[in-house]
């Protein structure tokens, strides 16, 4: 947008300095009636159709499978983990472990030697506290750790939902459900 109103800028000043006031014709005038499109509205728009595709993909995920609003059933934070994986995979975001990568090689990519690149490595391993034959065990109770505090947030999320429904007039009658009955594929 910048370089637009810089464009637009610099032809009217042009078109000043050829031309008197009194007879000044824009130069746009004479040109093509359309725009070529700007790299910069070529690169956002690409960006938001991506977007726009992972958002509709993962929407189409979640309303397939059903989730169980219980983040104290284990087996309810495991089937929820399974499907947030799923829609990770499907729309190629990263999962925390890879999102840790990043971090690992950010943090290392300006060590010159290897020997530099394994300290740092050992540093960050022994500051965590994570053996290497531990990591797959990790990696696994940190997607349920993850898993069971989103379905806490969409818990807390639906009472208080409820609880505002249940203050309004024409709902004072009504019976609040359990949260765990919900089916979230009714609400997307």
């Amino acid at each position: 947008m910048a370089s637009r109103l810089l464009s637009r800028s610099r032809q009217l000043y042009a078109s000043q300095v050829v031309l008197p006031h009194e007879s000044a014709i824009p130069a746009r005038y004479f040109s093509a009636k359309s725009e070529p499109e700007l790299k910069g509205d070529a690169m956002l728009k690409n960006i938001f159709l991506d977007v726009k595709k992972k958002f509709e993909t993962a929407m189409g995920i979640l309303r397939k499978e059903k989730i169980t609003i219980a983040p104290e059933d284990p087996a309810a934070v495991a089937q929820y983990a399974k499907v947030m994986k799923t829609v990770r995979e499907k729309t190629d975001l990263w999962t925390e472990s890879q999102t840790i990568k990043h971090a690992i090689e950010s943090e290392t990519k300006d060590i010159p030697d290897a020997r530099g690149y394994l300290l740092k490595l050992q540093d960050m391993r022994i500051k965590l506290g994570v053996r290497r034959e531990d990591l797959p065990k990790y990696e696994e109770q940190l997607e349920l750790k993850i898993a069971k505090a989103q379905l806490e947030e969409l818990k807390k999320e639906a009472e208080e939902a409820m609880d505002t429904q249940k203050k309004r007039e024409e709902f004072k009658d009504e019976e609040v459900p359990d949260v765990k009955s919900l089916d979230i594929r009714n609400f997307i």
